[in-house]
């Protein structure tokens, strides 16, 4: 008898919220398909398991793409799974749904989210702009008439926004967010040391010593990969500084965005961001010394938010308990 569900549809991890009882499901938006009849073979983190290890005959890929969907039938056949996971396949009533979805998102990519969630079994389907959804998540009062900033850092984008009145004032969204950083990691160790990685050992590598900024205590890591030009398997030492170096392209495109909203508040707001500080949330905000390095470049106090990568599903499940009190803040009802 489950009513109403919150879904954070990220680009790497899908979370569902169900009210009183919290998140229920937290698994990588990854599907695996035959390729031959494109019938679904594992979702979630069995369909993760098989990245990079699949015969031909199938084929493993996130349906989501910087934030949006990029494969329109894998995405309904993930939502139906999930949904479905949670609220059972035989069922009396079609629940309500709460999606996040990108500040930055065209009305085509928003059409998607709602076709796919209609599709996957939704009574109603409702969104909420992820900063909004991140915020309430990390517990600002998003309705009161004072200015707080929030960077939410995803796995495919980063959303960047001053919010007041419970809306969004300024904002921005740059398609730059945990991916980009493991490709930038994958392309610098390419570069430099004639070495092939897979997605996942960079994402690894970014999560035991991946920083922001030079560390006092240097981290090494052993990476092993194929030699670009023997093509046979090799192992290297990769240190910390490095992946400083291999980042910084990327993590200037989001500095960049947090300067533009800045630039974009206007004064008033601007002197309660200053007084507040900025809230870090998102999978991305834990990179190592992140939110040292934003206040060094913007001069604002930045702290990351408790549990930065469940805000959002966690705001969007405040919202749709609450509809009317949000009422302002929800983009869209369709039926």
């Amino acid at each position: 008898m489950i009513r109403k569900v919150a879904i954070d549809l990220g680009t790497n991890n899908f979370r569902v919220y169900i009210p009183k009882k919290g998140i229920v499901i937290n698994e990588p938006s990854v599907v695996a398909l035959q390729a031959s009849d494109n019938k679904v073979v594992a979702i979630g983190e069995e369909a993760k398991k098989m990245i990079g290890r699949t015969p031909e005959s199938i084929i493993a890929a996130s349906p989501l793409r910087d934030g949006v969907i990029a494969n329109f039938r894998i995405a309904e056949a993930m939502l139906r799974y999930f949904i479905n996971k949670v609220a059972g396949s035989i069922r009396l009533f079609k629940p309500d749904i709460m999606v996040s979805i990108p500040a930055g998102i065209t009305s085509t990519e928003r059409r998607a989210v709602i076709d796919a969630c209609n599709t996957a079994g939704a009574k109603q389907t409702f969104l909420i702009k992820q900063p909004l959804a991140a915020a309430l998540g990390a517990g600002i009062p998003i309705a009161t008439p004072s200015g707080n900033m929030i960077i939410d850092i995803g796995g495919g984008t980063s959303e960047v926004a001053v919010i007041s009145l419970g809306d969004v004032v300024a904002s921005t969204s740059v398609r730059v967010g945990g991916n980009k950083f493991d490709a930038a990691i994958a392309g610098h160790i390419r570069k430099k040391h004639n070495l092939i990685i897979g997605d996942q050992t960079a994402e690894e590598i970014k999560i035991k010593i991946g920083s922001a900024q030079t560390l006092k205590k240097e981290l090494k890591m052993e990476v092993s990969g194929s030699n670009t030009i023997s093509g046979l398997p090799e192992s290297i030492m990769i240190s910390s500084e490095e992946i400083v170096v291999a980042i910084k392209a990327p993590l200037l495109e989001i500095i960049n965005a947090v300067k533009d909203v800045l630039q974009k508040t206007p004064p008033e707001l601007a002197s309660d961001v200053m007084d507040k500080g900025i809230i870090l949330t998102g999978g991305g905000a834990q990179l190592r010394h992140l939110d040292g390095l934003l206040t060094k470049v913007t001069g604002v106090p930045c702290e990351i938010a408790n549990n930065p990568s469940d805000c959002v599903v966690k705001g969007s499940g405040i919202a749709i308990e609450n509809l009317d009190a949000f009422k302002k803040s929800i983009l869209w009802a369709k039926e």
